[in-house]
């Protein structure tokens, strides 16, 4: 008799992170709720996981998959197809779950069915400083993190992201799954079209994940810069989705720009920027209650975040609406950078 089918299949997408998919995989174990199981999708990575995911089969109903190099959309899919549960739950290998996380899902999914959902993310105490300042423009109010789940938000307005998604399994095979034509923005694209279905996408606040993002500040601007750039797509994907929050970040670059010319004439000219950056310092400081350093790089992570979501906006808005030139991709392997 075979065994019982679990509620959540958990998916995760690596590429040469054996050292995450170990640590997601022993915080997966202090799960207070226990009907899931976990499917690693290895990515044709050099460094594969393999023997990690082997430690972990006597604690975990845990499966591992290994594709050719193809992107984490064809992972998510190619995980998808071997899921046994009734939602799908994706999870990066860059992020680590609280005990209460499946528990947080199921309770809610008690109270109402949705077909899609997602959760915001957090810093963990023992992440660096760079990772801890990175999370704070990820999240703050005064960058454009703050919409996406903060404290009045609606959250039948969030599109759930892939670092943490859940998507009931007959309506992910309903819409076809992740397209694996998009190199950026396919979990948005993939929220967008199950509305288009007529499903809600809805946040779980409690369904929150520690999210380690990147480890480097150059690697958080090449990343928020593709998300600029894929926003120019997605607005032609899914027209009328283009809205005006955003073209804020393209604004803040314009607007930085002109303060520094306008600087060559009167050194007065920074005085918006220096408000705005004593503001972010003051915020991280204060309210997030960061220590000094990280309240310093908070304030550079915060610039980088707008500055590289508006110049890879205006890239790909130059390239598609002037020059009328394809999309850009990058190879496949760098997605996870």
């Amino acid at each position: 008799m075979p065994p019982e089918a679990p509620l959540f299949s958990i998916i995760i997408p690596v590429y040469n992170r054996p050292e995450e998919v170990d640590e997601l995989l022993d915080s997966l174990c202090g799960q207070s709720f226990r009907s899931f199981e976990v499917i690693v999708v290895e990515d044709g990575s050099e460094r594969d996981c393999r023997q990690v995911v082997q430690l972990y089969k006597e604690r975990l109903p845990v499966q591992y998959i290994y594709k050719q190099n193809s992107g984490p959309s064809a992972s998510r899919n190619r995980g998808a197809q071997d899921a046994r549960g009734d939602y799908l739950l994706f999870l990066d290998s860059d992020c680590l779950t609280p005990p209460h996380f499946l528990k947080a899902i199921y309770d809610f999914l008690q109270k109402e069915k949705a077909a899609c959902f997602g959760g915001p993310d957090t810093a963990h105490p023992g992440f660096s400083p760079i990772q801890k300042a990175i999370n704070y423009a990820m999240t703050s109010r005064l960058t454009t993190g703050g919409i996406r789940g903060g404290k009045h938000f609606n959250p039948y307005r969030f599109l759930p992201r892939s670092f943490n998604m859940g998507v009931q399994k007959k309506v992910f095979q309903e819409v076809k799954g992740f397209a694996e034509d998009m190199r950026f923005g396919e979990d948005i694209d993939l929220s967008l079209r199950i509305r288009a279905h007529g499903y809600p996408t809805v946040l779980i606040p409690e369904a929150w994940v520690y999210h380690k993002r990147r480890t480097k500040l150059w690697q958080f601007f090449k990343q928020i810069y593709n998300s600029g750039m894929a926003r120019v797509y997605l607005s032609e994907r899914h027209p009328g989705t283009l809205k005006l929050i955003h073209l804020l970040p393209s604004c803040f670059v314009l607007f930085v720009a002109a303060s520094l010319l306008l600087a060559l004439v009167s050194p007065f000219a920074l005085l918006p920027l220096l408000f705005w950056a004593l503001l972010i310092f003051m915020d991280a400081l204060v309210n997030y209650r960061y220590p000094l350093r990280v309240a310093l790089t908070a304030v550079a992570a915060a610039f980088l975040q707008l500055t590289a979501y508006g110049i890879g906006f205006l890239h790909a808005w130059v390239r598609r609406k002037l020059l009328r030139l394809p999309q850009k991709h990058a190879f496949v392997k760098r997605f996870y950078e």
